[in-house]
């Protein structure tokens, strides 16, 4: 259906005009006609369905503009999704005079809001904490109010508004609107509909099928204390230009942070105890590339829209089906290809399945990118780097330089390994260590232990350490033997820099161990 077949005045047309909208969305052609009938409605549809036009175009409708009186008072769960939808509200009144839109929310100066609101606001938007902060200035009066609107209800609920949202419904007059917008439906949102909605239409929207071709999914079964340590090695073999890593809590998105900037990765965070503005300008720097990884929660998420996004981590697996969707929707755009990483730990792999039923995908495992696999992933790089430098003979000016290249005691080919091994930050001596090892026809490679029987040290203790603190599960673990004074352990040879980095400094059963690859071979 289109929208000039809706009854809609010729301002909000030529504004519907102005940004492309001509057919409108199923949200749309279901909830705009019985909104303007003055029909209270319950509307279940996805985020992306088009759900502030449904609403938005039908309260502006209702507006009376000779009225400064606040009339329309929309709630949102975020300040993110306040500010998308009074953008958008704004973009619909483009040519209709005198009416004001004001979204108010915490994180910004309570007097900036209350400035406008004295001189007139016929639609106000709003997180449910501010509304109540300006009713109990009195600087919001709620007593012309003839629409109210409830969008991502369950959102608000799951955050804990309740109370705040019955408190403000009760102030509205009984005789208004009332229309509620939800992902899904739940106890909680059925409360809320029967105690203040009158005889609501129900218009549900089937959810929109996640579009996967664009989108490689991959899952890593690890560990919680090697989720940090992982995320490093995904960043550093894909080289995103723009990643976004979700957490379920603020205090894992501040403790991934302090984690990355102390490796000095390019790294910012948003979440609910982040000031406004210091979002905004962070999402700013963020979709101007200034930022290269964003570590954020659902909720902060929310209403940020960043094309061309390359990369998401779900450092956390979601605790809503759904917001898997929403996470791995924002790569993969365009025809671009993008990647979707989530981590997995224990028993989470039966959460897995159900969303891969939920989002009708398919989420293949991988094994967690060893060290060996990173350096190598870095060396291709630097390689690459070389070579674009002398194709562009993009060379500096050296006189040092051209002195150590005419000396004939240098040979040119070591120089250039010298200097290939300086940049890449290694130790000639470490290199060759960790490269010269005995595989065996298994593909195991023989560890050294520096513990033994007489440290009272059992297969068990050793597994069960590697396991805590390195990649490796129990089961790829070989040979484990114990001798009197140490022990040897054989392991797949893809886990050897792993297993060297990951256990250094860590104890077994207390005890301080030295793990080295064996020199010697012994037959067990």
């Amino acid at each position: 259906m289109k929208f000039n077949e809706l009854n809609l005045s010729e301002k909000i047309l030529k504004a519907l005009n102005d940004i492309g909208y001509s057919e409108t969305t199923e949200i749309q052609q279901k909830s705009i006609p019985e909104v303007m009938n003055g029909q209270d409605i319950i509307g279940l549809s996805q985020t992306g369905t088009g759900k502030t036009a449904a609403f938005g175009i039908p309260a502006i409708e209702n507006v009376d503009v000779a009225n400064k009186k606040t009339q329309i008072l929309i709630l949102a769960p975020t300040r993110e999704l306040a500010c998308q939808i009074t953008d958008e509200l704004r973009k619909f009144t483009k040519y209709v005079e005198n009416l004001k839109i004001l979204s108010v929310y915490g994180g910004q100066s309570i007097e900036k809001q209350i400035i406008p609101l004295r001189r007139g606001v016929q639609i106000v938007v709003g997180t449910p904490g501010r509304i109540m902060d300006h009713m109990r200035k009195k600087t919001l009066k709620l007593k012309d109010v003839k629409m109210v609107i409830l969008d991502e209800a369950d959102e608000m609920l799951n955050m804990g508004f309740r109370e705040d949202i019955e408190t403000i419904l009760q102030e509205v007059p009984e005789e208004r609107q009332t229309l509620l917008f939800s992902a899904t439906m739940n106890e909680k949102i059925m409360a809320i509909t029967k105690k203040y909605l009158k005889n609501p239409k129900k218009i549900k929207i089937k959810a929109k099928e996640l579009t996967v071709e664009n989108i490689d999914q991959i899952a890593f079964q690890t560990k919680n204390n090697m989720k940090d340590e992982i995320t490093t090695r995904v960043i550093d073999l894909y080289k995103p230009e723009k990643l976004i890593v979700f957490c379920n809590t603020k205090k894992k998105v501040d403790g991934l942070y302090d984690y990355l900037k102390l490796k000095k990765y390019n790294v910012d965070i948003i979440h609910g105890d982040i000031k406004q503005d210091q979002r905004d300008r962070t999402i700013k720097k963020f979709k101007k590339g200034d930022i290269k990884i964003l570590i954020a929660t659902d909720v902060a998420a929310r209403g940020i829209d960043i094309a061309n996004l390359d990369l998401v981590i779900n450092y956390d697996i979601p605790q809503e089906n759904e917001y898997y969707v929403h996470r791995i929707g924002r790569t993969g755009r365009n025809k671009n290809i993008g990647k979707a990483i989530t981590f997995v730990v224990g028993k989470e792999r039966n959460k897995l399945k159900e969303i891969e039923q939920y989002a009708k995908t398919k989420i293949n495992y991988q094994n967690v990118p060893t060290i060996t696999e990173i350096n190598k992933a870095k060396d291709i790089e630097l390689v690459n780097q070389i070579k674009n430098i002398i194709d562009k003979k993009e060379f500096i000016k050296s006189d040092i330089f051209d002195e150590l290249i005419s000396d004939k005691n240098i040979d040119l080919k070591e120089l250039a390994k010298a200097m290939f091994t300086m940049i890449n930050g290694q130790n000639t001596s470490e290199t060759t260590e960790s490269c010269e090892y005995e595989v065996d026809e298994n593909g195991f490679v023989r560890l050294f232990f520096s513990l033994g029987k007489k440290d009272k040290i059992m297969v068990k203790d050793i597994i069960g350490s590697m396991s805590a603190n390195t990649a490796i599960s129990g089961k790829e673990i070989g040979k484990v033997n114990i001798l009197d004074k140490f022990s040897f352990v054989d392991v797949p040879e893809s886990y050897v820099e792993d297993i060297l980095t990951g256990m250094n400094g860590k104890q077994i059963k207390g005890k301080n161990v030295n793990i080295e690859v064996a020199n010697v071979s012994i037959n067990f």
